[in-house]
């Protein structure tokens, strides 16, 4: 009696909110139109697809025969439609009320757009926790698909992931289907015939063995060198052609044709999970580089299961940029959720749209490092905001302030609100402004990023030279390339000990260079930068608003801790964009000292080297870019201006300073190599005085966001 077994495919396809419109349509010329018109030249081939709303909704849009044919495909049962959230959520970071709603919709906007309801789902980059069965069953799925890693972390051999299982939180069932790893990797890196050879070790006179392999649509022609591998050498059409020359012991099925067709293996309870790369991400880097230790020496041994990284939430508590629009997002939901709820369609699809996942943490895929993809998320979750505020506040000046756990990590922060802009201060680290939002623009100009250091870093700095993608390339897997868009990148590894935000209060040693504090190697004479501030403030009336942020704390010179008081004060109105800050410096020794005290402001204004983005200096017709290192001696301002936005930033000193200027870029790795990207533009307003026991220095700042 003939072996069997059973095939069933599922490709996620999805780009995110912020991503640039020509990368849609270079994904959609390279990959996705091309696999589904050779997928329609198979029709006895079936699999499911998984397409993002965001996705979804732009190939509509701007390749409307593509839905055409997707359709077609749909209606003649080739194709199987996955659901999820609409808008890519990892679902453990959004509250369930969220991840039922973001589900039922790219439901509900599926059927309507290809006349099919899904039932089963593709879960976000495969993040799994063991709470997420119950809402997701709730939204109305059926099954969902992850990782075999996740099977084998708690026990399970290969033989016994060739099917499926159910899963229950709370008594609510959902069945879940293993991705097979070695299909993973197989697909479409190696030859089509180990594939075939696989197959035929797995199965059965009964024929009742399920493979799964669940991935990526971008592997298919996105991936460097896969275009080349994948249509251009046929690598999939041999493969579709393998499929059905050998569909007598190889029956390529749907995921719910199975389900309705074969019982489960069995009750299963899985751990926090995603797949194998994104938990060694979620690592440290030091912790990262062990783990990459351990799996080397583990070789193929059965221990291997059991090393494990971290999990998905743990890039909350790694990046605190991370962390910032994650609990922005939930303080917008707050304010979302007060609006009636006849009201709110608007404020909800915005906060939705600002929940998509992939600006939220870092990896080969992971977005953080994208400045553009962040700001996609904050504009979204600052119109969110907007549409809130417009319908709770009916008096058009107010002015909001209020203390609180922000961060939910235990410590303090003030936010001011009005109309026209939100500030969003630190207690604990250093009283710092760490979100400045313009509401007219929904823009946050503090969306930069702190220089850290990363695993793969040691890759870059072992590589040497610029390295190329070629068609060579093209049979590996994208974890397994090098490359890099421009030389010296490792000269650049430069790593900050504290978040890059603004209002940072700086006491610089007396030999202190620009270029030193631009590397971040130097050494800090005071304990501010990262010191715990205290704060009150005093509202007169319902627009206008004074905030007083203050810490006792100390100098190191000379071998000793020398008391110094620093408060500063910053002034709000509620219909400007406008921030006087007053600030003063108390000697509380018994001795002069010598006070070199720098105040640092990092705007983020989305590029560094572009001709509309520029500084303005007194006295100089020369515009510097963003990008441009710099001092200006004796000066009372500095202007930087992102034309492309409409916006002006202009730091004004009541008394002549040193001005230091240079830009936060971070050296990071993604599927097109690693790349060098502008983060931030860092203004350090430098002065220096000799202070005498007890003597207060004063001096006022003015920081003006002004629309051209």
């Amino acid at each position: 009696m003939t072996k069997r077994v059973k095939f069933a495919i599922g490709i996620h396809n999805h780009q995110p909110i912020g991503n640039f419109p020509e990368v849609f349509e270079h994904a959609t010329r390279a990959a996705y139109r091309p696999f589904l018109e050779l997928l329609a030249r198979f029709p006895e081939i079936r699999m499911s697809f998984h397409f993002t709303g965001i996705l979804l909704r732009w190939i509509e849009e701007h390749h409307p025969d593509l839905i055409d044919l997707l359709r077609t495909m749909v209606q003649r049962g080739q194709i199987e439609i996955l659901t999820g959230g609409f808008y890519e959520p990892i679902l453990p970071m959004i509250p369930d009320r969220d991840k039922v709603g973001q589900i039922q919709r790219l439901t509900e906007y599926t059927l309507s757009l290809l006349g099919a309801r899904p039932t089963g789902m593709w879960l976000a980059e495969r993040v799994w926790e063991p709470s997420l069965a119950k809402p997701i069953a709730e939204a109305g799925v059926r099954y969902t698909l992850i990782d075999d890693s996740h099977f084998k972390s708690v026990g399970y051999v290969d033989d016994e992931l060739l099917g499926y299982y159910v899963t229950e939180e709370q008594g609510v069932p959902l069945a879940i289907f293993p991705i097979s790893e070695f299909m993973r990797y197989a697909i479409p890196f190696k030859l089509v015939e180990e594939s075939i050879q696989y197959f035929r070790s797995v199965a059965t006179e009964a024929g009742d063995r399920l493979v799964v392999l669940g991935d990526d649509g971008e592997k298919f022609g996105v991936w460097p060198g896969t275009h080349q591998w994948v249509y251009k050498e046929k690598w999939l059409e041999k493969f579709f052609q393998a499929l059905q020359d050998n569909q007598d012991w190889i029956e390529v099925v749907t995921f719910s044709e199975y389900l309705d067709k074969h019982r489960s293996r069995g009750p299963v309870y899985l751990p926090t999970a995603s797949y194998s790369e994104m938990m060694q991400w979620a690592l440290p880097a030091e912790r990262s580089r062990q783990l990459d230790r351990l799996l080397h020496e583990a070789g193929s041994e059965p221990c291997r299961p059991f090393l494990r990284g971290g999990f998905w939430r743990v890039f909350l508590s790694k990046y605190r940029e991370s962390s910032n629009m994650h609990k922005k997002m939930l303080h917008v939901g707050e304010l979302v959720n007060r609006i009636a709820e006849n009201e709110r369609s608007d404020a909800l699809d915005a906060l939705w749209t600002g929940q998509c996942n992939c600006a939220y943490w870092h990896g080969v895929f992971g977005g953080l490092y994208m400045n553009h993809l962040r700001k996609a998320i904050y504009e979204n979750l600052i119109r969110a905001e907007c549409l809130a505020d417009e319908a709770l506040h009916r008096d058009k000046h107010w002015i909001e302030v209020e203390k609180k756990d922000f961060f939910r990590d235990g410590g303090q922060c003030v936010l001011v609100s009005t109309p026209r802009a939100n500030l969003y201060f630190d207690l604990d680290q250093g009283g710092s402004l760490f979100e400045l939002d313009h509401k007219g623009k929904a823009f946050n100009l503090l969306n930069t990023l702190t220089r850290r250091e990363e695993a793969y870093h040691d890759k870059l700095r072992a590589a040497g030279s610029v390295q190329t993608d070629d068609s060579a390339e093209g049979s590996k897997s994208i974890h397994d390339i090098v490359l890099m868009k421009e030389e010296g990148l490792a000269d650049r590894l430069w790593y900050d000990w504290y978040r890059r935000s603004a209002l940072i209060d700086h006491f610089l040693g007396d030999t202190t260079t620009l270029e030193e504090f631009q590397r971040c190697e130097y050494t800090e004479v005071g304990d501010f930068v990262q010191g715990l501030y205290e704060a009150d403030w005093q509202q007169d009336g319902t627009d206008r608003l004074r905030l007083r942020l203050w810490r006792e704390g100390n100098l190191w010179l000379e071998s000793q801790a020398w008391p110094v008081r620093v408060e500063k004060e910053v002034v709000f109105h509620s219909g400007e964009t406008s921030f006087p800050i007053r600030y003063t410096i108390t000697n509380k020794a018994d001795k002069p000292l010598s006070v070199r005290f720098g105040a640092e402001f990092g705007f983020s204004l989305q590029a560094g080297d572009t001709p509309d983005r520029y500084y303005i200096l007194p006295g100089r017709k020369q515009r510097p870019r963003l990008g441009s290192v710099g001092a200006s001696k004796n000066i009372r301002e500095i202007t930087l201006v992102e034309q492309w936005l409409g916006l002006a930033v202009r730091l004004e000193m009541d008394q002549p300073a040193t001005f230091w200027r240079f830009p936060i870029e971070t050296i990071s790795n993604s599927e097109a190599g690693f790349e060098r990207v502008y983060q931030s533009s860092v203004v350090l307003v430098v002065q220096e005085k000799i202070l005498k026991p007890g003597e207060p220095w004063t001096f006022q700042l003015a920081l003006n966001v002004a629309e051209l």
